[in-house]
């Protein structure tokens, strides 16, 4: 036999080789997207909610705001007592209603007990009121005159089981920044007789906040 491979046996071997390595390159591709490894990374969101507060306070000299819950402690500073008007007689007092600070904005409506023309021992039945919204808050703005140019909140010459009007009400800005006037006057009508001598009454009006 010769010395030399035959070709076709060269060519088998090389072949064979040539496959053997493949196959390890084969392998290795494998191994390699075995071992690699994903990064990753995250974002986080967080927030804290606080509730806001509404909150309104009061006033019968324009200046100094307090809390007025409920009718105790509560009172309109009337020129004229109620209980000394006679027939044909006015009498005007002042109520401001503000925000407190911090207190969100709101809404404010005044309504008028059911029980105002019997409060007291029957005066109420006798009497008339209305109400307008003036600018002047200060002391002594309620006057006749502030009255008569003032916005319409009550009519003047309605009961004083009378309210604000349905769908009506006054804006009230965050803080106090704002305050609304109300100038009231309760009149007892000339047309009175001798029936009311003596009587008292005891109105009591209620300023009602809405928050938004």
């Amino acid at each position: 036999m010769s010395r030399h491979s035959h070709p076709r046996v060269r060519a088998v071997g090389r072949f064979t080789r040539l496959r053997a390595i493949l196959a390890g390159a084969l392998v290795l591709g494998v191994g390699a997207s075995v071992t690699l490894a994903s990064w990753n990374d995250s974002e986080t969101a967080a927030a804290t909610f606080t509730a806001g507060r509404f909150d309104v306070v009061g006033s019968i000299d324009g200046g100094a705001f307090g809390q007025h819950p409920s009718s105790s402690g509560a009172a309109l500073n009337f020129a004229v007592p109620v209980t000394g008007l006679g027939p044909g007689m006015t009498s005007y007092a002042l109520f401001s209603v503000k925000t407190a600070n911090p207190s969100m904005a709101g809404t404010v409506t005044l309504a008028a007990a059911a029980t105002n023309n019997t409060s007291g021992t029957g005066l109420g039945e006798y009497l008339t009121y209305g109400v307008k919204s003036i600018a002047n808050g200060a002391a002594g703005g309620c006057t006749a005159a502030a009255f008569a140019a003032g916005a319409t909140v009550v009519a003047p010459g309605s009961a004083l089981t009378t309210g604000q009007a349905v769908g009506s009400s006054f804006l009230v800005t965050p803080n106090g920044a704002n305050q609304v006037n109300y100038c009231f006057a309760v009149t007892m009508p000339a047309t009175v007789d001798n029936a009311a001598q003596g009587k008292t009454s005891a109105p009591i009006w209620t300023f009602t906040a809405v928050s938004g």
